[in-house]
């Protein structure tokens, strides 16, 4: 895990831009380290140390910079040191300590407050697309695939073959979402996964529980993925939980997250009405110092869950994205080309029957993508956390790079 604070990273990262010569604006430098639209706001988010940069981004503004990330990782872990060193030094008067601690006071609620801007800004984001492709695509997919008869069950890896083509583990699980969806396309077909083919929140919910219901209960790689320690993590939090609850993972999961990040300020309110007073007794400070103390330390600890978190949704929102603009003109086309109802799998053709193979890919990808639990990453411990880091990273790298790979 990191060694050096958010702050102390932003810091760094903004005395290298203004030691440039010429100097570069924060607009210049999101250009050079490839962030897309708006993205001088988030360059002055990392520089505030309210948003640190996860591993690509930060090798990108290190390039821009002229620089390593080794390097800008080793300035920021000196400074996290120093830092910490001059915090540690309490003014000797009352007077001054007040001062200093009602300053922390009101960064804490500062930081916390725009934390919580933040994860609104790219929770609204994500669910406004994820929404869209939901309806345009997956549901519309659903209607379509269920108007089909006869099309067969997707094969499903047995234990030998999984350890014998060295398919990673994300490979696997969506194949096995894949399967699910199709069979609940079946059961859609029959009547099952309740109004499934009508589209929108609810009937995406009973369908996606009942796609995941299957996957979990009648294929050997989901047992198979269960019964590895390493990914027992990663099946907590990318597993169907909130969705057999009727949920929609990170969609359903926005109001949540940005209450959580703003949970460090709410820890203050006990003790907060010592800082309007113009007076404070030693004892008076003191407790208002220990309860400062105790929601910096919270806002630290959770700071790599919340930075991954930001990473992740803005990693999510641009997949969901390009199914958004791609994937749903793929579709248009597919279903022009099929032949009119009844229709059976025979009558597709060769391209067709291949083109709605790829679309059920596509589907478990997005499903796969849709449902991480990003509330889980605030309060993930650090082993618990980077286990998640990887198996999320994996998920979207796999998901993203197959999508496009298809539409």
């Amino acid at each position: 895990m990191n060694e050096f604070s958010a702050e102390a990273m932003g810091l760094v990262i903004r005395e290298h831009r203004q030691a440039r010569i010429p100097v570069i604006t924060q607009e210049e430098l999101a250009e050079q380290a490839d962030y897309g639209k708006g993205g001088a706001v988030s360059i002055s988010r990392i520089e505030h140390g309210l948003v640190s940069p996860g591993e690509h981004r930060l090798a990108a503004i290190a390039l821009a910079l002229q620089l390593t990330p080794g390097q800008l990782k080793q300035e920021a872990e000196d400074r996290t040191r120093s830092l910490a060193l001059q915090r540690g030094q309490r003014p000797a008067k009352l007077r001054d300590q007040v001062a200093e601690t009602k300053r922390r006071h009101a960064e804490i609620n500062e930081k916390t407050a725009e934390r919580s801007k933040i994860a609104q800004e790219h929770g609204e984001a994500f669910k406004r697309v994820h929404d869209v492709v939901r309806d345009k695509f997956f549901m519309r997919f659903v209607e379509l695939a269920s108007s089909i008869s006869g099309a067969p069950e997707p094969a499903r890896p047995s234990e030998g073959q999984i350890e014998s083509t060295g398919e990673t583990l994300t490979a696997i699980r969506i194949e096995a979402m894949s399967a699910g969806i199709a069979n609940a396309i079946r059961g859609a077909a029959a009547g099952g996964a309740a109004g499934a083919a009508a589209g929108g929140a609810a009937a995406y919910g009973a369908f996606t529980a009942a796609a995941m219901f299957g996957t979990a209960s009648t294929g050997t790689v989901i047992s198979t993925l269960a019964g590895a320690a390493a990914t027992n993590a990663t099946l907590a939090l990318l597993g169907g939980g909130t969705l057999a609850a009727g949920g929609a993972g990170m969609a359903g999961g926005i109001l949540l997250l940005t209450g959580m990040v703003a949970a460090p300020a709410a820890a203050l309110a006990a003790a907060g009405f010592y800082v309007l007073r113009k007076r404070r007794n030693k004892k008076e400070e003191e407790r208002l110092r220990i309860e400062v103390e105790a929601a910096e330390a919270a806002l630290d600890q959770s700071q790599q869950g919340f930075d991954m978190t930001v990473d992740v949704l803005s990693r999510a929102t641009a997949t969901m994205e390009y199914i958004e603009v791609h994937g749903t003109h793929a579709l248009e086309k597919w279903r022009a080309s099929l032949p009119p109802e009844p229709r059976d799998w025979e009558s597709l053709g060769h391209e067709g029957r291949e083109r709605y193979k790829e679309f059920l890919t596509v589907s478990g990808c997005f499903l796969a993508a849709g449902i991480i639990n990003v509330p889980a990453l605030l309060t993930a411990e650090p082993d618990a956390l980077r286990e998640m880091d990887r198996a999320v990273d994996e998920t979207l790298r796999y998901a993203d790079k197959t999508i496009k790979s298809i539409v």
